[in-house]
């Protein structure tokens, strides 16, 4: 197996997210040989072309375009706002991809979770997401196809997961985007 630099997007910015908690346990869940991740959007300005010109290009989308350009592929991890993925991972997805002929995203493998307290599990923000990730180049794994509903009835308030069979489901979403990344990659 492959050392392989993964980030992990998360779209909601919220402090207690559900989504961050989902990640980071996603996170601890990676082979050791894997380097994964968090890779911060809040403080990413809107995009805004006008200042994608030499001398006024925010420092905040040149380090993020850094991040993205030296990892092998991501996690994205999503709740889902008024039926699609929230603007601050938008804003993320065109910070990376921009100026035109620059995408750092790419050419790479993906897989995408989408968590909600609601029973739908972010079916809406997850199809959003995968939409933008076609036009970007990025190649999002099929399987396994991940909506995580009704989240409070497996994450406490401490984020720890409360069901064993949680913990099993997140490792097989995990060992499935191993496994994608490494044929991606043959």
């Amino acid at each position: 197996m492959a050392n392989r630099k993964i980030g992990v997007i998360v779209g909601s910015l919220r402090k207690g997210s559900y989504n961050r908690q989902i990640a980071t346990k996603l996170m601890s869940l990676f082979p050791s040989e894997y380097q994964v991740e968090m890779i911060e959007i809040g403080s990413l300005p809107l995009y805004n072309e006008d200042l994608d010109t030499p001398g006024n290009v925010p420092q905040a989308w040149t380090d993020f375009r850094e991040k993205v350009a030296e990892k092998e592929g991501f996690l994205f991890v999503t709740p889902e706002y008024n039926r699609s993925m929230p603007a601050a991972m938008k804003n993320a997805l065109d910070v990376a991809s921009r100026p035109f002929g620059e995408n750092a995203w790419g050419g790479k493998p993906a897989a995408v979770v989408s968590g909600s307290i609601g029973a739908t599990g972010g079916f809406g923000a997850h199809h959003h997401l995968r939409q933008t990730l076609v036009v970007l180049g990025v190649t999002a794994a099929p399987q396994p196809e991940v909506y995580l509903g009704n989240v409070t009835s497996f994450i406490n308030e401490d984020g720890t997961i409360t069901k064993e069979d949680t913990v099993k489901f997140f490792q097989g979403i995990v060992n499935g985007f191993v496994l994608f990344t490494e044929q991606f990659y043959k």
